[in-house]
């Protein structure tokens, strides 16, 4: 089982808070240090200083850590044109050896569409926009050098481009598609994703979601055995050497223990394995570790030296 960082920077913490977090996780042994994509606070967090943009955010750390692998998770298809999205992770790829993931989705958030001015669609044309978004991106990078890449959707034209930069993994940095919709999130990750993750689910909710999603990859004819889609989940984590830091960790992040157990890893190193358990029996390699607390860095040395050494 492979761990990553998830953080939530929109709800408040500046770029050298990210950077402490990143080079922790990296000196930790984590394998990802993952953010969202947002561009306004939530809940009852002030959000102060305010929003960062991921992939600046992303450059930056790609030039001041080493061997972590550095995401989205995930990128909203509302915020970028694909065109400039696909030269921008190219760059940041190349700027972090070849350590880059493009998670990307359709964007939710409505009330952060209207604070920054970005046209927010409806349900259906976003999901329209997000395959578009996916074939011209993948499309762009797949090009062979010397050769032009034009694509004409219904949202978005691409004519003659030279599909330049490209990116330092080959044939491209792997791309994550989640949620947990059966039907059209299911057939995007079976088209497009290296991995298909399911945010906040329950192990009942997952069994379901990875179903759908191996369903998507049968009517789609993709072979599993030829071209493996990774399972992932992302979960909110609060772990604790005793019920009093478990208690005090989650009361830190506005909630209760139980209220994170719903859905998310809560409890004792132990009690956090045995859940991870559950999903790794469902088929998930990778946890995405939701860290609300990002001030709070003994919690990733915790999970590190008691938590991942059980995971193998």
């Amino acid at each position: 089982m492979r761990l990553c960082v998830f953080v939530e920077p929109q709800l408040g913490a500046s770029y050298d808070d990210q950077l402490a977090v990143a080079r922790r996780a990296e000196e930790c042994g984590f394998e990802g240090f993952f953010r969202s994509d947002h561009f306004l606070t939530m809940g009852s967090h002030e959000g102060l200083p305010g929003p960062t943009d991921a992939w600046v955010t992303l450059g930056a750390l790609a030039r001041e850590t080493s061997r972590i692998r550095l995401g989205t998770l995930v990128t909203s298809a509302t915020f970028r044109h694909p065109g400039l999205l696909a030269v921008t992770v190219a760059q940041v790829d190349a700027m972090s050896r070849g350590r880059i993931e493009l998670g990307l989705g359709t964007g939710w958030y409505e009330t952060e569409h209207r604070a920054y001015g970005f046209p927010f669609p409806s349900l259906a044309e976003r999901f329209d926009r997000l395959v578009e978004q996916l074939e011209i991106v993948t499309g762009l990078w797949s090009t062979p050098v010397g050769e032009v890449f034009t694509f004409h959707g219904a949202h978005y034209r691409v004519t003659d481009s030279p599909a330049l930069p490209k990116p330092v993994q080959t044939p491209y940095p792997p791309v994550i598609v989640g949620g947990k919709g059966r039907r059209r999130t299911a057939a995007l990750a079976a088209r497009f994703a290296d991995e298909y993750n399911v945010p906040f689910g329950t192990p009942d909710e997952v069994r379901d979601c990875y179903a759908a999603v191996a369903a998507a990859c049968a009517a789609a004819g993709r072979d599993e055995a030829a071209r493996p889609l990774a399972r992932s989940v992302a979960l909110t984590v609060v772990c604790g050497r005793d019920d009093a830091e478990v208690r005090r960790r989650a009361q830190a992040i506005g909630r209760s223990p139980e209220q994170v157990r719903a859905s998310g890893l809560c409890g004792t190193p132990g009690e956090v394995v045995d859940r991870i358990g559950q999903y790794a029996e469902l088929g998930a390699s990778r946890v995405f570790l939701q860290v609300i607390d990002m001030g709070d860095l003994d919690h990733l040395d915790l999970i590190a030296a008691e938590v991942a050494p059980q995971l193998g």
